[in-house]
Formats: C-alpha cells, sequence, structure tokens
C-alpha cells in the first residue's frame, strides 16, 4: 500500500480504526509545551498533594512537554476506553474501583496501541512515536482535554456530556503532523456534588484534589499505615474510591463497556462483607490474578480491610 500523506485523510483514518479498536474517542493534539499545566503542576508539588506518590516530582520537564520525552514528536493522539461494568458490587459489602472489576488495563490497551500503531504505519509509511497508558510522565486528563475529547471537572477528572467519566486515557505521541482538534468547553457550571460528598474532603477547592488525602491514594499508593485521623471515613472502600464519579450527575449517561477482558472475576461481585473480612491469600490469587487490585498485593488489601472494621 502507498503512503498517504494528506494529513486530513491521515487523521480521519487513525480515529476511524480507533473506534474499531473499541475506543470510545479518539483526538488529537500539537505536542507542545503545556502552558497553563506548568503553574498548577509547580503549586500542587510544592504543597506536597503528592504525599507519597514521589514520582510525580521526576521528569518535571518531559511531564509538560511531550517533545522532551518522545524525540521528533509532533502530536499526540488521545484515546479513551470505556470501563463502565454492566452489573456493579451490591450493597453492604467492601468495595473496589470499577476500573479493577476486570483484566489490567495497561495491558489490555497498550495491546490496542500496538495495533492502531502498526495500523499508521502499515496506512501511512514508518511513524515513530510510543505508546502510553498511566504509566509514564504524562498528563493525560489535560491532553485529553486539549484534544477535544472532555473537560477536567471539579474532582480533578476528565468528564464528557455523552458518556461521563468511566473511561481510561492512553495516548500516542507520534513524530507526524495530524489536523489537530480544539478543547471544549467545561459544563460543571454551579454544581458542587462530587465536592460535597468526597468522605475525606479531598477535593479541597474546585478543580484542585489534594492526592494525599484521597481514598484511592490511601487504600493503592500508600505504604506505611493509614493515618489514624481517617477512620471511618472510607465509606467501605478497600482499593480505590469512586465517590465523586458515582455523584457526578454526567454519569448517568455511562453505558455498559463492551470489553470482555473487563468483565469480573465471577467470584467478585457475589462476595459478602463476610468474604472480604475473611478472604484468605488463595482466594485473593483466584480472584485478583490478572486485575489492577494486584498492585496492592495481599498484605496491602489486607491492611485496608483491617482499617475499615
Amino acid at each position: 500500500m502507498l503512503p498517504i500523506v494528506n494529513k486530513e485523510k491521515v487523521t480521519a483514518l487513525i480515529k476511524e480504526e480507533a473506534k474499531r479498536l473499541g475506543f470510545i474517542s479518539c483526538g488529537v493534539s500539537k505536542a507542545e509545551f503545556l502552558e497553563e499545566e506548568a503553574p498548577r503542576l509547580e503549586n500542587w508539588l510544592n504543597k506536597n498533594m503528592n504525599g507519597e506518590m514521589s514520582y510525580m516530582e521526576n521528569h518535571f520537564d518531559k511531564r509538560l512537554d511531550p517533545t522532551k520525552l518522545v524525540e521528533g514528536s509532533k502530536s499526540v493522539i488521545s484515546l479513551l476506553l470505556n470501563y463502565y461494568p454492566e452489573e456493579t458490587q451490591g450493597d453492604d459489602v467492601l468495595k473496589i474501583s470499577k476500573y479493577a472489576y476486570g483484566q489490567d488495563y495497561h495491558h489490555i490497551i497498550k495491546s490496542k496501541l500496538r495495533e492502531l500503531q502498526e495500523f499508521m504505519t502499515d496506512t501511512i509509511g514508518e511513524v515513530g512515536g510510543r505508546a502510553f497508558v498511566d504509566s509514564a510522565p504524562v498528563l493525560d486528563k489535560a491532553w485529553a482535554a486539549k484534544s477535544g475529547l472532555g473537560w477536567i471537572g471539579k474532582n480533578s477528572n476528565l468528564i464528557t456530556q455523552r458518556v461521563g467519566s468511566f473511561y481510561f486515557i492512553a495516548e500516542l505521541i507520534v513524530d507526524i503532523d495530524l489536523v489537530y482538534d480544539t478543547a471544549v468547553t467545561d459544563h460543571c457550571g454551579t454544581c458542587t456534588a462530587c465536592i460535597d460528598a468526597c468522605p475525606t474532603q479531598a477535593i479541597v477547592d474546585p478543580y484542585v484534589v489534594d492526592g494525599s488525602k484521597c481514598i484511592s491514594y490511601f487504600t493503592i499508593e500508600l505504604k506505611n499505615e493509614i493515618p489514624v485521623e481517617v477512620k471511618d471515613k472510607f465509606d467501605d472502600w478497600v482499593f480505590g474510591c469512586d465517590v465523586c464519579q458515582d455523584v457526578c450527575p454526567w454519569n448517568k449517561f455511562s453505558k455498559p463497556h463492551q470489553e470482555p477482558l473487563f468483565n469480573p472475576h465471577p467470584d467478585l461481585l457475589s462476595m459478602t462483607k463476610k468474604d472480604w473480612e475473611e478472604i484468605t491469600e488463595d482466594v485473593f490469587r483466584k480472584v485478583f490474578q490478572k486485575s489492577a487490585v494486584k498492585r496492592t498485593k495481599f498484605s496491602g488489601l489486607q491492611r485496608n480491610i483491617e482499617f475499615l472494621k
């Protein structure tokens, strides 16, 4: 096949292929320094809102400028993949974030991104670039917003009018010029549902989340003991937290995903509170063998469960 050089046609073909691969949205931005994000990130780090997430302080320049991260890069392709489940955990159980119900998203999305890269090479010719899935110094929400895929809400999540916020964000940073999209407007309005509902008051200002106060931070990132001052504030969450998304009015438009690998292990949804409290390492391995919950390890999950008692 002869390489296609018309950037309008190339951009349209990439978006078409992304849709075929199951991504719900695809947008493109020029690879350049994120001028607006720089002071925000610096301020957030200076206030120690990253807690023990010291990796957030690394590669400051690369985090803000993709051309320093991927040599010769010209475009950032942002993609969204839905993970909203058809069925959720019941009431009066210990809860995990919906994104961790199924298999680890890193592997699933990386595989799709590889397919998209191969398609681009086959269609356009040799394309240099790298794929990113929440595992490198890339401000994925900022790029998705810049690419017109949604706006960053008061809970600091990317939100869309069409499907809410229950999706993963990934990027391909590539060395070809494409047609760039424009940002959409903010539709949070006067709503403060997420701020009012946060069990640990982690949303300290509209659009500012103190990561060191978030339940997700305490249950996943924090390796030391959970501070006693947040005792009885976890609302039964043992891995992650979805409260600010569950109360967001835009998530009434969430639709169940179509990715079989995101379906929960059959035993997960039937686990009672007692099952959780008496979980063994064998059950942990069986139910969460391929899940992102593995990240906290059995010992970490046990710590979180004990903290709720």
